[in-house]
């Protein structure tokens, strides 16, 4: 318990998934919590559930295509707690149908990518990092995605927009570094978030799982303790990274499952 008390963290994207595990652990170690959400009933409620655990938190409204609003909810936070200590960069969409390849891709779904991907990121460090600064230092945590690092057949515009959120990182950490104001991201592969399970069919679950070092999938926590330990002052030496938590799913030579296969079947004959 405790492990970043005192501390006062704004998480956006907060209601469900991933934030909503990063905004329950800091709650439970001592946080004081900004939940904000475009989805603000479920920010609301979230903030709701934690302080029936005994944490504080409270749930606001964030759209993160929105300048005014990113600044609003980075705002309120100050107001409410006094400062922002942790500023939780989480928001982000991705939609297959229209974010395809280079040459068919929606243009219009490339700038709300990068926009709500890219440019909330730059934003919500943007209006966070004077207050962090008045506070005498900070953490700042971006959500990235294995998919920065690796090419795929389609979501160029979600890829491109995480690969710019890992190098964003790296710059924020260099330019403030000396304000003792932290950042870093974590880059998730394949994690079971409710979103995830609903929109993901067994099959394809099933191929991710072929290709994972470790024999099961992610789930929110594991990117929610995360980011507890990036808040946390147990991080306070570690600047500029991006952590990547996907069960060892891209360490591999790409071919070592089928080959395996082939292995097994060949002794199996």
């Amino acid at each position: 318990m405790g492990r970043v008390q005192g501390k006062v963290a704004l998480v956006t994207g907060g209601a469900s998934g991933i934030g909503l595990s990063a905004a329950t652990l800091m709650a439970k170690e001592g946080a004081k919590v900004v939940i904000a959400d475009f989805n603000v009933e479920g920010a609301k409620e979230a903030a709701a559930r934690i302080k029936k655990q005994g944490g504080e938190a409270v749930g606001v409204f964030l759209d993160a295509s929105k300048e005014d609003s990113i600044k609003a909810a980075v705002d309120f936070t100050v107001e409410k707690y006094g400062t922002i200590t942790v500023l939780f960069n989480n928001v982000g969409l991705t939609n297959p149908r229209k974010d395809i390849d280079v040459v068919n891709m929606d243009l219009a779904e490339w700038d709300r990518v990068m926009d709500v991907n890219a440019k909330s990121v730059l934003l919500g460090s943007r209006f966070a990092i004077p207050h962090m600064i008045k506070a005498g230092g900070g953490s700042i945590i971006n959500t990235a995605s294995m998919a920065g690092f690796a090419g795929d057949s389609i979501r160029s515009a979600y890829g491109a927009s995480k690969a710019a959120v890992v190098n964003l990182t790296k710059y924020i950490a260099v330019q403030y570094g000396k304000d003792r104001i932290r950042c870093n991201a974590v880059a998730p592969g394949l994690i079971l978030t409710p979103a995830a399970k609903n929109n993901m069919p067994p099959a394809v679950l099933d191929i991710f799982a072929k290709f994972n070092a470790l024999p099961y999938h992610g789930e929110a926590d594991d990117i929610g303790n995360t980011v507890l330990f990036l808040a946390s002052d147990e991080s306070k030496f570690i600047t500029g990274q991006t952590i990547q938590v996907e069960g060892g799913h891209y360490i591999a030579n790409p071919s070592i499952a089928d080959f395996n296969e082939f292995v097994a079947k060949s002794q199996s004959e």
